[in-house]
């Protein structure tokens, strides 16, 4: 188990844990949660060694493998599988092992790593990164891809993959969904409740907590409580735990008080004074029970729109893509809806489907492929783009982006109107100047929701608004779009969100938009369905593995006879020059099973314990297996591909 003993923890001046404590049991799910910049991050770093903490103990197994999503974005020429299978560092090790074992011909340190390498699941090791990978979101195509060709986000994906990769009793996931479609979140909800490991997620998607934890820890000024139970538990616990402890602090001062007054009246009394003075030992004494002081929550509201034009959006047989040097891409077609004033529109669709190049037409960001587009008289949008952040001023602060926006955009503004603005959105004092660069991704995506509100829009376009909003701000975000007048169309794996904002889906698939009959449990069950009939599909279609080439089927027989009897004398002739093709690619199947079954029955052996003097000769000869399989392989390979050719 984990166990964290009086542990303090300071980064710089600031004390992250404070005499904190915990105990984390083996298997168990836990949630980390507390408000951004509380020090979640940084008890993952304690518990990693790459912080060290000032006073306490931390145990943890020293058997234990740890497993977490790195934060660096990987730059590597690397397939995106061979980048995943990196992560499996066991598997690593004993390639190493064995690459060393046949450069030294070391027959004993051969059979040992052959052993480690069937432990470690060498032989399906690159089918489950791509299954892995597959769930990510990422399509066949791209399993092999330069890990450098990927943005930013699918980066962060092929982290995600690799550390699921990486066989560990214990994970610590930092906000793995950030960069996730919801469709991929349902897929890493499934996977992430089959591991047997011991987990710790810190998220902020609510939903996702709910589905995967048992165990809630709170890191809250410096302490840690554990908490029974997923995060709607939590919330309940806490809020009995908080009226609990603001009655134990009134009976407090109220005794307090008592004591006080008592002291401040005899004090000066002689016969008094012994008294007085054991009181003010027992003020002493008393242990101080701090007032409930909540963080103070974080509200805001969308202003009034100006006008709302009805119906806001006409499309007329619409299609939305992007340009490319190869000609045009069509993500969508023959989109023929309208748009109408207060609607709540969320969007789903799987990855890939055109979700964002939907939004990204309609914002302008990107013209129409083909059809008409149609605005009502009137109509002002507030766009949040998925990479929003990524477009702000480093080295400016927020009162300079303010600024900008009011003059080029406006409304306009006042500074001193601007300053005002900013506090609603926690950016007081020297805060309004501070470069954005230095900012964390919760202060960033709330200046992006202030240049959004005060562009005073009566169409909301949200893109994955958000990844990077804690608690307390999406739940202020949910508020503010129930309240805002207009119409909102929502892109979001936040499925809380979805569910207290849209009132009605559009589903993105196959390169249409409808209406979505459902709600989103009818959603997650379509996708499951998908995802079934996608795995059934792929069983169908050939196996990597060395089979059988099957000529072309022969075409409809011909109507004159002249031409049946050619067509009957050419197969002849086809299955007579391929015939010695065919006989060497049967006796290469037979002597790949035999190898395999031999390779299988060592493998065995040594794991049964054969005798020390046999284990150099056992490990020899696999050696001489693995270059026998991997030279058939190619034959085989090459005989297909002449067959083929002479085929066609």
């Amino acid at each position: 188990m984990i166990t964290l003993r009086d542990i303090t923890l300071r980064r710089g001046v600031k004390v992250v844990l404070d005499n904190a404590s915990a105990t984390l049991q083996p298997g168990e799910k836990i949630g980390l949660v507390g408000r951004n910049g509380a020090g979640k991050s940084s008890l993952f770093a304690l518990l990693t060694h790459r912080l060290g903490n000032d006073k306490g103990e931390v145990e943890v197994p020293k058997h234990w493998r740890r497993s977490e999503v790195a934060q660096n974005m990987p730059e590597t020429e690397d397939g995106a599988t061979d980048f995943v299978l990196q992560g499996d560092l066991t598997l690593v090790a004993a390639r190493i092992a064995l690459d060393e074992a046949e450069k030294a011909e070391d027959g004993h340190a051969m059979a040992e790593a052959h052993a480690a390498l069937a432990d470690a699941g060498a032989f399906d090791a690159r089918s489950r990164a791509q299954a892995l990978l597959m769930g990510l979101g990422f399509r066949t195509e791209q399993l092999d891809a330069p890990v450098n060709s990927f943005s930013g986000g699918w980066r962060m994906r092929l982290q995600l993959a690799r550390a699921l990769m990486c066989p560990a009793e214990l994970m610590l996931l930092d906000e793995p969904t950030n960069h996730l479609d919801l469709d991929a979140l349902v897929w890493l909800e499934a996977w992430l409740q089959r591991y047997d490991g011991t987990l710790i997620i810190i998220s902020h998607d609510r939903e996702f907590l709910d589905a995967i934890t048992k165990v809630t820890l709170h890191l809250d000024e410096g302490k840690l409580v554990r908490y029974g139970g997923n995060y709607t538990s939590f919330e309940s616990q806490r809020a009995e735990r908080m009226v609990l402890q603001q009655a134990a602090f009134e009976r407090q001062q109220e005794k307090v008080a008592h004591l006080q007054k008592f002291i401040d009246r005899f004090k000066a009394k002689a016969s008094k004074a012994k008294q007085a003075q054991s009181r003010v030992k027992a003020l002493e004494r008393m242990e101080k029970l701090a007032p409930v002081l909540a963080s103070a929550d974080f509200n805001f509201e969308f202003r009034e729109p100006l006008n709302l034009p009805n119906p806001m959006l006409m499309f007329d047989e619409l299609s939305a893509g992007y340009r490319t040097d190869e000609g045009d891409k069509i993500i969508v077609r023959g989109v023929d809806r309208s748009v109408l004033a207060g609607q709540r529109i969320g969007i789903l669709g799987a990855n890939g489907q055109g979700k964002s190049t939907l939004v990204k037409t309609i914002a302008r960001a990107q013209a129409p492929m083909a059809g008409k587009l149609t605005e009502g008289k009137g109509l002002s949008i507030g766009y949040f783009a998925q990479q929003e952040l990524d477009v702000l001023r480093l080295d400016e602060g927020p009162l300079a982006h303010m600024v900008r926006l009011a003059r080029d955009v406006g409304p306009p503004g006042r500074e001193q109107e601007l300053r005002d603005f900013l506090g609603q959105f926690r950016f007081t004092g020297d805060m309004v100047n501070q470069e954005v660069g230095s900012l964390s991704g919760g202060e960033k995506a709330r200046l992006v929701l202030a240049m959004l509100v005060w562009q005073r829009p009566n169409l909301l376009l949200l893109d994955e608004p958000t990844n990077h909003l804690d608690l307390n701000t999406r739940e202020a975000l949910s508020l503010a779009l129930n309240e805002f007048e207009g119409t909102v169309m929502l892109v979001s794996h936040d499925r809380a969100l979805l569910r207290e904002v849209c009132d009605e889906f559009w589903l993105v698939a196959d390169g249409v938009v409808k209406p979505f009959d459902g709600d989103l449990d009818d959603y997650q069950r379509w996708l499951l369905d998908q995802s079934k009939e996608a795995a059934r599909a792929a069983k169908k279609q050939p196996s990597a593995a060395p089979a059988p080439v099957v000529a072309a089927a022969p075409a409809p027989a011909p109507a004159s006879r002249e031409d049946r009897k050619a067509s009957g004398q050419a197969r002849a002739k086809l299955a007579e020059q391929t015939r010695p093709l065919r006989k060497e690619m049967e006796a290469i199947d037979k002597r790949l099973h035999a190898l395999a079954q031999e390779r299988a029955e060592i493998e065995a052996q040594l794991a049964d314990g054969a005798a020390a003097s046999a284990i150099a000769e056992m490990g020899k000869r696999l050696k001489a297996i693995a270059d026998q399989l991997e030279a058939d392989e190619m034959r085989w390979l090459e005989l297909g591909e002449q067959i083929e050719a002479m085929s066609t």
